[in-house]
């Protein structure tokens, strides 16, 4: 007797289709060298934009676009291709990523290192190393704690490019082919919709994969601090 759809469908259940990767994109409107942080030979994302922390997987492209404060809108800051997600522990317990600890007295790479938090193991509370995101005075900031904190993943990446100041101009038809506009907040886009972008980035600058290529926008006062207040650095 032939088995109905009900019955084939019990005993042989459906393989889900495999989730297509994503691509995030945003407008960087500060760039240290913090975050994303681009050097010892990762690219990471460990603090602010804590929706994209949350959501992106392994595959995923994360893409910084340049803003007005920066003067480089249309042109790309970073670019990273997420190769692993962590944990805030695993990522300050991690002696791979022990450079990434912030050295605030020592070289502009060191000082905005971005390895800052971990959960104290009795209290159970979150922990903000002296930083870029801390108070002057090396305190814990309880407005970047509250928001970095809204995700507890760490993105990285040894898959990347990072222009800085550097940042090239992507051509006018692959922007307005995906419909990007410079605004608050990120987009997410299926990889499909962004195949002619990250193409270009590889066959571009494919030979510059996971190099720094210029300096962050704002390395010349990476002494300075994030207030956690709109742009204002104090």
């Amino acid at each position: 007797m032939a088995l109905s759809e009900v019955q084939l469908t019990l005993e042989y259940p459906l393989l889900a289709e495999p989730e297509m990767n994503k691509v995030y994109i945003y407008v960087v409107d500060r760039d240290f060298g913090f975050a994303p942080n681009p050097f010892h030979g990762v690219c990471t994302l460990a603090t602010c934009k804590p929706g994209i922390r949350n959501k992106a997987k392994v595959g995923d492209w994360v893409i910084g676009m340049g803003g007005s404060r920066l003067n480089a809108t249309g042109r790309c800051v970073f670019a990273m291709r997420v190769t692993e997600k962590i944990t805030f522990n695993e990522y300050w317990s991690s002696p791979v990523f022990r450079d990434k600890k912030p050295i605030r007295n020592g070289s502009f790479r060191m000082m905005v290192g971005d390895n800052i938090y971990f959960l104290h193991p009795d209290s159970n509370e979150w922990q903000q190393a002296d930083s870029h995101h801390s108070n002057t005075d090396g305190s814990p900031n309880e407005k970047n704690l509250s928001t970095d904190t809204k995700s507890k993943m760490v993105l990285i990446s040894r898959h990347f490019y990072y222009f800085g100041n550097s940042a090239p101009d992507i051509p006018a038809e692959i922007i307005a082919e995906i419909g990007f506009k410079n605004g608050i907040g990120h987009r997410v886009y299926d990889s499909e919709k962004c195949v002619r972008l990250t193409t270009w980035l590889e066959s571009t600058f494919g030979f510059e994969v996971n190099n720094v290529q210029g300096d962050p926008f704002d390395f010349q006062i990476s002494d300075k601090r994030y207030s956690g207040e709109g742009s204002k650095i104090i």
